[in-house]
């Protein structure tokens, strides 16, 4: 029973057209679909199934759901058992609900945002293949993004009304679906409280991540590229195409990725991560920060938060 990686994220937008021009010039994701009523599809040129963003036109912008891939159709109904018992609402909906997917769970994290699990969803492969592939295809467009990387989602957070959805959330995601806690930000006396969690289901440094705020909401989709110099080269992409950049290149310190953030023009906060950072393991020992160094975790080169990255999200 296990939960592989991100499948996809379901974002609204305000206007479609300037949607899709966004993620497929300047991110530089592929459309691969549109259903009935309107919702776009997309994927990166690495990704081998479907889709893995769904635009759906909407008066407001954020996140509709968010999706993993599990490893087994017979996962579906260890997990609906296994969230049912953890005291979590959970439907089983049937296949097609999600389009060109597999039947799938539904349900709602303790934060609030609305999960699918699914195990099957149609197979288109990459832009290069799988026989003698070359290590890139002709003819990318935009940042040239690789594949989704993973999610941050706000929880709400008031350790004085004792409310804290990050750890509620981080507690959920470890002990019925298996992730493991990469890293953690803990602020407050004697640092007490989660203030953000980093989690994996994989290898990666992080698969989702969760960070404390007042509401609820969607902070990033993060896209994956390889080096610091794609990540260079997306700043330029952005900055020939006028799109509102948040921040401009840096490094993590937690997870040590190399960075930009950015807003679709929907305002949905998007970001270009590149390199691995670290191989994430099971046993690797949690990485700790604390609230004096809170700067340097998210922006290591400057070590000072920039505010629009803690109060502006959707």
């Amino acid at each position: 029973m296990t939960v592989l990686r991100i499948g996809h994220i379901n974002l609204r937008v305000l206007d479609m057209a300037a949607a899709v021009k966004h993620y497929c010039d300047v991110v530089g994701l592929i459309q691969t679909h549109q259903d009935e009523s309107g919702n776009i599809y997309l994927k990166g040129w690495d990704e081998w199934d479907k889709y893995s963003v769904i635009l759906s036109e909407s008066d407001s912008a954020g996140m509709n759901h968010i999706a993993y891939k599990v490893e087994s159709d017979a996962d579906l109904d260890l997990y609906h058992k296994s969230i049912k018992e953890y005291g979590i609402s959970v439907e089983m909906v049937p296949a097609g609900t999600l389009a060109c997917t597999g039947r799938a769970l539904r349900f709602n994290l303790p934060s609030g945002h609305e999960m699918y699990l699914y195990a099957e969803k149609e197979f288109v492969g990459t832009a290069v293949g799988s026989i003698n592939p070359d290590p890139w295809p002709d003819g990318l467009i935009g940042a040239g993004a690789h594949w989704l990387d993973h999610a941050l989602l706000m929880c709400e957070f008031d350790p004085e009304k004792q409310i804290n959805k990050v750890t509620e959330s981080t507690d959920f995601m470890i002990k019925v679906l298996n992730f493991y806690l990469v890293e953690k930000i803990m602020v407050g006396p004697e640092g007490a409280f989660q203030l953000a969690t980093w989690l994996s289901c994989s290898n990666t440094p992080h698969d989702i991540a969760f960070v404390g705020g007042p509401v609820m909401g969607f902070h990033h989709a993060a896209f994956f590229l390889d080096s610091w110099e794609d990540v260079l080269k997306a700043a330029d992409v952005m900055s020939k195409n006028k799109v509102k950049i948040d921040v401009t290149p840096q490094r993590h310190g937690v997870t040590r990725g190399y960075t930009i953030y950015f807003f679709d023009p929907s305002g949905n906060r998007n970001e270009t991560f590149g390199g691995l950072g670290y191989l994430a393991q099971r046993d690797r020992p949690v990485t700790v920060w604390t609230e004096d160094e809170l700067g340097a975790s998210i922006f290591y080169h400057t070590r000072e938060l920039v505010e629009s990255f803690t109060t502006v999200y959707t």
